[in-house]
C-alpha cells in the first residue's frame, strides 16, 4: 500500500504526535486542523527532519461541509489518502441542561459526523485499491455514560461501535479499521474542555506515548486498543459486572472538580 497518511487535528496533542510518528518512518502527511500557523510550522519540522512532504489543509470540522473541502482538496492535488487518522475531537464539562446547546451540537458535528464523513468519502478508494488502514481516536469514556461530560461520553461511544462495525465489514479485504481508547491524556483537551480540577487527569499518559500506542495497533489491524492494562482490565473485568447505579455515580465523581 501506498504510504500518505491525512491526520485531524494535528496541530497539537496527539494528532501532532502521531504525524510526527508516521513521518519518523518516511510517511507523507496531510494535516488538517483549524490552526494553519501551528500546521505550517508541523510541516516545517517533519519535512526539515525526515524528507518528507507534508501538506497543510486548514479546516474546522465542526462545519458541516468541512469533510467534504478536504477530499476535494486533496482529489484535486491528485494525493492518494493511504491512511485516514480521524483524531479531532474535544469535550466539555458540565450537567447537560446547563450547557450551551450550541456548543454540544458543534461536538457532535467534530466527534461523530464529519468523522463519518471522512471515513465514507477516503474508506471508498481504500476498498476499491483494496488496500489502506483507519484509526479513529476514541477514548475509554466511549465504554460507560458520563455525567458532567454527558454529549462527550456518547460520542466516543459512538466512535467505539461505528470503529468495530465498518471493521468486521471489511473483513474480506485488506482494509482494517482500528479504535484507539486512551484514558487520560496530557493534552489541552483538558483546557480547552473546561475540564481543570478534575481528579481523573492526575496521572494522564503522554501524547508520545499514546499516539505509539494507537498508531503500532492501526499497524497491526487491531480491532480496539486501550492504552493502559489496568484501564483494559477496568473496562473489560471490572465495569460489567457493577451494578448500573454505582457505575454512573464512579464516573460522575470522576468528573466532579475539587474544590
Amino acid at each position: 500500500m501506498g504510504n500518505t497518511a491525512l491526520v485531524t487535528g494535528a496541530s497539537s496533542g496527539i494528532g501532532a504526535e502521531l504525524a510526527r510518528l508516521h513521518a519518523s518512518k518516511g510517511g507523507d502527511l496531510v494535516l488538517v486542523a483549524r490552526r494553519e500557523d501551528a500546521l505550517n510550522a508541523l510541516k516545517s519540522e517533519l519535512e526539515n527532519a525526515h524528507s518528507i512532504k507534508a501538506t497543510v489543509i486548514t479546516a474546522d470540522l465542526a462545519q458541516p461541509d468541512s469533510a467534504e473541502k478536504i477530499f476535494t482538496a486533496t482529489e484535486a492535488a491528485g494525493i492518494q489518502i493511504d491512511i485516514l487518522i480521524n483524531n479531532a475531537g474535544f469535550g466539555g464539562h458540565g450537567k447537560f441542561h446547563e450547557r450551551n446547546l450550541a456548543k454540544d451540537q458543534a461536538m457532535m458535528q467534530v466527534n461523530i459526523v464529519s468523522l463519518v464523513n471522512l471515513t465514507h468519502l477516503y474508506l471508498q478508494g481504500m476498498v476499491s485499491r483494496n488496500s489502506g488502514k483507519i484509526l479513529h481516536v476514541a477514548s475509554t469514556a466511549g465504554f460507560l455514560p458520563g455525567p458532567l461530560q454527558a454529549v462527550y461520553y456518547a460520542t466516543k461511544a459512538f466512535v467505539v461501535s461505528f470503529s468495530q462495525a465498518i471493521a468486521q465489514e471489511l473483513s474480506d479485504t485488506n482494509v482494517s479499521s482500528t479504535a484507539l481508547c486512551p484514558g487520560p491524556v496530557a493534552t489541552g483537551f483538558v483546557a480547552a474542555g473546561d475540564l481543570d480540577g478534575t481528579s481523573m487527569w492526575d496521572n494522564a499518559a503522554s501524547p508520545e506515548s499514546v499516539a505509539k500506542c494507537g498508531y503500532d495497533a492501526m499497524m497491526k489491524g487491531e480491532l480496539v486498543k486501550i492504552n493502559d492494562a489496568s484501564l483494559s482490565f477496568m473496562v473489560n473485568w471490572v465495569m460489567p459486572f457493577l451494578p448500573r447505579k454505582t457505575m454512573l455515580k464512579m464516573s460522575q465523581e470522576f468528573m466532579e472538580k475539587s474544590k
